[in-house]
């Protein structure tokens, strides 16, 4: 079957006879969960459209309604729980919440079909990717098992997965992230489609992998019609390729318009701050951060007028007394504001300001951690089959330098498995290197014993990606920032302890009461303050933040980078910030290492880095990053770096990025290049620079 071929219309119409028409409409939406502690409106009142060959994006916090709308759109809600109160949607015509759960099978993965946050989650661990793409094509199409398998096979290709017939073979487990998603969007093609529902599916992958996969996507709704409802909270993905936005806030819709629209033309103030709590590589840097204070209303009990007027720097009076409706504030452009036509007239709705003076730098003493030719390798065993394994290397950190000055912030960039985490814990010392050297404060630990460590412990601390699970569930707050305070002998008495935890507490933003709640009754941003204020009781000097801000948030985000920036400046601190996200890492850091497969690629000032990349591979990271301005996207030429990365356990010969480097020949293939300095404090590892 060619994959250009038109699906024909459910009434055995030409499609392309309608194509002006929607193809799905949902219309006064409204969904609720029936809980234990009451009535959660999860969604209410939603409408929108879709069109062949369309791509809306759907925007907001967590918790505001994205991911169940289009549950309830694929008939996937969680029963007896999950319910759709009142509502039309409308597929082809034809009302979706009236089929029964036979007539939604027929249509579910043939029609419409929805790929997941998670592929790792989604796919069955225990049946082979063969299985599982030719699944949908047995079941709907009726096909044959050979049939189906050239398929599979061509699907494959299509998502540019190499050696299909083998990769067929293999299960989830034995594939990288990237071509897991690539799997399940072969899935949700497999019966070409008309509509295609994407649920974060960028989340899990890095910036390069991230453009290749959303190339794939534009691209094929574009040449094969099919329309498409991506959920995401990536800005940067909006703008480069939707072409409407629904922007949703507590269940409800705010803003929708076109992409232009809506990123240049908001009007509705929770939109406006979205658009402006994001870090950009396209604006200078020095201004903060334009955060969106407080958190979203409780969905059991929201606010009885406008559910962003708590958090609203504009609200009257009329805006807690009465609901905003969905008004027209230009072509195709709707808003539910009372003050919408204010934002029009140019009315601001966040001030920005300037990033307060931080410590200076100490550029002539030592630095307060170097590192020197370390390594970390972890000896691993593979199984080959179920009665044979070989063992094997992970080069996890290969012969890495660089140094931390007094008051600096060192961003680490990279994709995944380059061996960023790696270095964090390793310079803590909850790895011990294989070689090299971790000075730190002029005295090498990469040899101390665990009580050697203890006291040097105090001055190293760190604050983890994922907050709830670095915090113990069965403590309080209190306890868990009391009791690095307790162990190290830094306060004496309960009394002295709790006024520490108080001051603490206020100095990243929460209220000391709050002491005596547990993990689970906070927030995820609110979890993620905690970790900072209890790597604060001990009065550290050096703070390895790892991923300290990609589970959070656009707006929740904003407010821990505000944070940090602000503790950096009024205690004199020292980071290593470990991220992916280049815009973040380019605002709060001093300089950059650039990490590819455990080795360091390049080294630079930030704004050197960003002005001037000198390694391709710096420069494929810059090129795959996207601006949240549909304007600055459509004037950039795409160029997502192509391949996968290479398995650590077998690195590539020469330089390791050499398989997917454009400029790459046999010196490349053959030699390891060292890293020099080309530049006055610019060191890169390439022999073509």
């Amino acid at each position: 079957m060619d994959l250009a071929e038109a699906a024909p219309a459910a009434d055995g119409t030409d499609a392309s006879a309608d194509a002006a028409a929607p193809l799905l409409s949902v219309r006064d939406l409204h969904v609720s969960f029936h809980t234990s502690r009451g009535i959660v409106r999860a969604v209410e009142g939603i409408s929108y459209d879709v069109k062949r060959g369309e791509m809306l994006a759907i925007v907001g916090e967590s918790g505001c309604g994205k991911s169940v709308s289009s549950l309830a759109v694929m008939g996937l809600l969680t029963k007896p729980s999950g319910r759709v109160e009142r509502g039309q949607i409308l597929f082809e015509g034809r009302d979706l919440l009236k089929l029964s759960d036979e007539q939604m099978r027929e249509i579910r993965g043939r029609d419409i079909s929805m790929i997941f946050q998670e592929p790792m989650t989604s796919l069955n661990p225990v049946l082979s990717i063969g299985l599982q793409v030719m699944e949908p094509l047995l079941i709907h199409l009726n096909m044959t098992e050979a049939e189906a398998r050239a398929r599979a096979v061509e699907l494959l290709t299509l998502v540019g997965i190499t050696d299909p017939d083998r990769r067929l073979e293999q299960f989830p487990h034995q594939m990288s992230g990237g071509m897991r998603q690539r799997i399940m969007i072969a899935i949700g093609l497999a019966c070409n489609p008309k509509l295609i529902i994407a649920d974060e599916p960028t989340t899990a992958l890095d910036v390069t992998i991230q453009a290749q996969i959303l190339e794939l996507m534009k691209d094929l709704s574009r040449r094969l019609g099919i329309a498409m409802v991506i959920i995401t909270h990536n800005l940067g993905i909006v703008a480069r390729y939707a072409d409407r936005v629904a922007v949703m806030y507590a269940a409800r819709i705010v803003e929708k318009g076109t992409a232009d629209d809506v990123f240049l033309k908001p009007r509705h103030p929770y939109a406006v701050g979205l658009m402006r709590s994001v870090p950009r590589l396209d604006q200078p840097r020095g201004l903060r951060l334009e955060t969106i204070e407080g958190l979203p209303p409780d969905l059991r009990n929201p606010p009885k007028g406008c559910r962003f007027a708590p958090r609203c720097p504009l609200k009257l009076g009329l805006c807690e007394a009465e609901a905003p409706q969905l008004t027209n504030v230009g072509t195709g452009h709707e808003a539910a504001c009372h003050r919408s036509g204010d934002l029009a007239a140019g009315v601001r709705v966040f001030e920005p300001t300037q990033v307060g003076e931080s410590h200076a730098i100490d550029m002539t003493g030592r630095p307060l951690l170097a590192v020197a030719h370390m390594k970390k390798y972890f000896d691993v065993t593979r199984r080959v089959s179920w009665r044979k394994s070989e063992k094997g290397q992970v080069k996890a950190v290969d012969d890495v330098s660089f140094a931390i000055r007094r008051g600096e912030t060192l961003g680490l960039v990279g994709e995944s498995g380059c061996g960023k985490t790696t270095i964090g814990r390793t310079v803590l010392r909850l790895e011990t290197p294989t070689s090299g050297e971790i000075s730190f404060d002029g005295s090498d630990i990469a040899a101390f014993s665990q009580a050697d460590m203890k006291p040097v412990r105090r001055k190293m601390q760190v604050v983890f990606q994922d907050p709830f699970s670095s915090l113990n569930p069965r403590m309080t707050v209190g306890q868990i920032i009391a009791e690095p305070m307790l162990v190290h002998g830094l306060v004496r008495t309960d009394a002295e302890a709790k006024a520490r935890i108080d001051t603490y507490l206020t100095r990243v933003g929460l209220f000391p009461y709050m002491s005596e709640r547990y993990p689970h009754e906070m927030s995820g941003g609110q979890r993620q303050r905690i970790g900072i204020a209890r790597a604060l009781a001990f009065e550290p000097e050096l703070i390895v933040c790892d991923e300290p801000v990609s589970a959070l948030d656009v707006s929740i985000q904003g407010q821990v980078i505000n944070l940090l920036e602000d503790l950096k400046r009024q205690l004199g601190l020292t980071y290593l910030f470990i991220a992916h996200d280049l815009a973040v890492v380019r605002h709060i850091s001093d300089r950059i290492v650039v990490m590819y497969l455990g080795r360091v690629m390049e080294i630079a000032d930030r704004d050197e880095l960003y002005a001037r990349p000198l390694h391709p591979y710096t420069q494929a990271l810059l090129d795959a990053a996207p601006i949240p301005d549909p304007v600055a996207e459509r004037a950039r030429t795409p160029r997502a770096l192509k391949g996968e990365i290479p398995s650590p356990l077998n690195p590539p010969k020469g330089c390791v990025f050499h398989t997917r480097c454009p400029l790459a020949d046999d010196q490349c293939r053959t030699l390891v290049p060292a890293a020099r300095d080309v530049l006055e404090g610019h060191t890169v590892a390439c022999h073509k620079v």
